[in-house]
C-alpha cells in the first residue's frame, strides 16, 4: 500500500473516532445535534461520481480470474455480438446484484449512471428488456457450460490458499423454496408447504460459503432429486483441485442410500446424512441398555469479555406460562450407536443416535411428564467419536444462513417466465455471493494475522479474511461496494477516488494491490 494511502487512511480514522468520543461533547447544548444548514446544489461539470465505486475492486477480480473469457470460451448463446457477449450479459446481472439490485428493472438504474460504466469500461450495458430475453435462450447444456466456466474461477482462487485448505472440503445439499405468486410461470406447482412456487437444489462449499451447483426444480419435486448427479461433479471438481479428503453432508430428506456404496469405496470420500426415524429403529433405539447411551456435551459457549450484565427478562416465556400453552423443555441429551446397513447398501456403516429427553408441560390438563425424541445420523466415518459426529451434522445448519443470504443477494428469486430461464437467472445472479467469498480468499493476510494463528492460543481471534467470509451480504455491500467514489478518466487510465472513509478501507487497499496487475488497469487512491 502507497504511504500516502496508509496516511490518509490514518488520517480518516482519527476524524471519524474524535467525532464518536463519548467524552467529547459539542460546546452548545441546548440545540439538537442534527442541525439545518443552509444548502446549495449544484450539477457538477466534468466530474462525475457514483455510490458504488469498489465494484472497480470487483471488476480487477475478474479480470484477475480471466472470468469473461472462461464465460465466453464455454457459452454459446449469439450467432453475432451486436454488441453484448455473453459474459457482459452475466456480469450485468452478477454486478447488479452486487449494486443493491433487487430486479431486472434496476438494470435501467445501473444503464443512466455514467461513472458505474466508466467503472466497467463500458459505453452501454443491456437493458432489463435484454437480460430478460438472454435468460430464455438458456438450455440445461448452458446452465451446465455456466457452472463450468465458474470452476475454472474458483479453481484459480483456490490454487492459492496455504495447504491446509485442502485437508477437507465439505460439500452441503439443500432445497428451498421460492415462491411466486404469478400464474403464467411455467413450471411452478404446489410445495410441500401448499404454496406456488419452485424448489431449487443448492450446494455449496461449507468451507467458503460459496455455490458450487444451482439447479431449479418444480415446487412439487422431493428435496433430493437430482442430488446424487450433483454431488457426483462437486467430487470430480473438488478433487481436481486438490482436496485430500471430501465431506458430504445433507438432512434426511439427503441420505441418499442408492449412492452410498459408490462413494464409500473411492476412498477419499465421508459423509454424515441425518436419517428418518422408523418404527423399527425407534424400537430398536428403545431397547438400547443403558449402558449404551453416553451424555452428549455440547461444546461451552465463548465467555463475553468485560464485567458481565443483568440478564434481561424472558419474556416469551412469560407469555406461555401466562397463557398456558404447551411448554416443551430439554432436560439432557444422550447419543449412542449401531451398525446399520440400509436396504439398499451392500456395506454395513455406522448409525449415531441422539435422544433428546424432554419436560413436557400442559398446565391446561394439569399434566408434567416426560418425553424423549430421537435422532439418526448415517455415516461412514469410523474414525470420529459418535459425539464429533453429532456436532458436525449439526454445522449444516449454516446451510440456511447461505440459503437466507441468497435471498437477500435475490439469486433466490424468479422474474422471468419459464423454470429453466428462472434457473439461467439463479446462477448468474448467484455469481455474486461467490465473488464476494473469491474476494475473501485473495485478501492477503498481514504478518500478525499469521502469527496470530500459529499462536498458542486455543482459539485466536479470526483474521480479516476469516471476517470477510463471514461477513453478511448486505454488510458487504455497505462495507465494500456502496463507496462514494469520484472517476476521472485521465488517458488510458481510470482513476477511482474514494471519498468516504469506514473500517475496511485498510483491507481493501491491500486487496487492491494484490489484485493489481503490472499491466494497464484501474488506480484506486483517496
Amino acid at each position: 500500500m502507497k504511504r500516502i494511502i496508509d496516511e490518509r487512511l490514518a488520517d480518516r480514522k482519527r476524524r471519524v473516532e474524535r467525532r464518536l468520543d463519548k467524552n467529547r461533547y459539542p460546546a452548545d447544548r441546548s440545540r439538537p445535534v442534527l442541525q439545518s444548514p443552509q444548502v446549495q446544489f449544484e450539477l457538477a461539470g466534468r466530474g462525475v461520481g457514483t455510490s458504488y465505486g469498489g465494484l472497480a475492486l470487483v471488476q480487477q477480480l475478474v479480470r484477475r480470474l480471466a472470468l469473461a473469457q472462461a464465460i465466453d470460451e464455454r457459452l454459446h448463446l449469439f450467432k453475432v455480438h451486436l454488441p453484448y457477449h455473453e459474459s457482459d450479459h452475466v456480469l450485468n446481472l452478477a454486478y447488479n446484484a452486487l449494486c443493491a439490485g433487487r430486479a431486472l428493472e434496476d438494470l435501467e438504474l445501473r444503464r443512466q449512471d455514467e461513472a458505474y460504466l466508466d467503472l466497467l469500461g463500458a459505453e452501454r450495458i443491456p437493458d432489463p428488456t435484454t437480460a430478460g430475453d438472454f435468460c430464455r435462450r438458456f438450455t440445461r447444456a448452458d446452465v451446465q457450460a455456466l457452472h463450468e466456466a465458474y470452476d475454472v474461477a474458483r479453481r484459480q482462487v483456490w490454487s492459492e490458499q496455504p495447504p491446509e485448505f485442502f485437508a477437507e472440503a465439505r460439500i452441503e445439499a439443500d432445497g428451498t423454496l421460492v415462491e411466486t405468486a404469478a400464474e403464467c410461470k411455467q413450471g411452478v406447482d404446489l410445495n410441500y408447504q401448499g404454496r406456488w412456487g419452485y424448489h431449487p437444489l443448492v450446494l455449496t462449499l461449507a468451507n467458503t460459503g460459496e455455490v458450487l451447483r444451482l439447479i431449479n426444480r418444480s415446487g412439487n419435486r422431493p428435496s433430493h432429486e437430482g442430488a446424487a448427479e450433483q454431488f457426483d461433479q462437486c467430487l470430480a471438481l473438488c478433487r481436481a483441485a486438490g482436496f485430500r479428503r471430501i465431506l458430504l453432508r445433507g438432512d434426511t430428506d439427503f441420505s441418499q442410500t442408492a449412492h452410498l456404496d459408490r462413494w464409500h469405496a473411492q476412498g477419499d470420500v465421508r459423509f454424515v446424512f441425518g436419517l428418518d426415524v422408523t418404527a423399527g429403529q425407534h424400537v430398536e433405539a428403545d431397547d438400547l441398555p443403558d449402558t449404551a447411551w453416553k451424555p452428549l456435551k455440547r461444546p461451552t459457549k465463548a465467555t463475553a469479555s468485560g464485567p458481565p450484565r443483568a440478564r434481561p427478562a424472558r419474556v416469551k416465556q412469560q407469555i406461555v406460562e401466562q397463557r398456558q400453552f404447551k411448554d416443551i423443555r430439554l432436560v439432557d441429551e444422550e447419543v449412542a450407536e449401531w451398525p446399520y446397513r440400509p436396504t439398499a447398501c451392500r456395506t454395513t456403516y455406522r448409525l449415531v443416535i441422539v435422544r433428546k429427553n424432554l419436560q413436557v408441560s400442559e398446565p391446561r390438563q394439569g399434566a408434567l411428564f416426560e418425553d424423549y425424541r430421537y435422532f439418526l445420523y448415517l455415516t461412514n466415518d469410523c474414525e470420529s467419536a459418535a459425539e464429533q459426529i453429532v456436532f458436525s451434522a449439526n454445522k449444516r445448519c449454516q446451510q440456511e444462513n447461505v440459503l437466507a443470504q441468497l435471498k437477500e443477494v435475490r439469486a433466490l428469486h424468479a422474474p422471468v417466465d419459464n423454470l429453466l430461464s428462472n434457473e439461467a437467472y439463479m446462477v448468474m445472479t448467484s455469481l455474486a455471493w461467490n465473488l464476494k467469498a473469491w474476494l475473501a480468499l485473495s485478501l492477503p493476510e498481514p504478518a500478525q494475522d499469521k502469527r496470530r494463528q500459529r499462536s498458542a492460543q486455543a482459539k485466536p481471534p479470526p483474521s480479516a479474511k476469516q471476517r470477510l467470509l463471514g461477513l453478511e451480504f448486505r454488510g458487504f455491500v455497505n462495507s465494500w461496494m456502496r463507496l462514494p467514489a469520484l472517476v476521472v478518466k485521465t488517458g488510458r487510465r481510470i482513476v477511482v477516488r474514494l471519498l468516504a472513509w469506514n473500517a475496511w478501507l485498510p483491507e481493501f487497499f491491500r486487496l487492491a494491490e494484490r489484485l493489481r496487475r503490472p499491466a494497464r488497469g484501474y488506480r484506486l487512491r483517496c
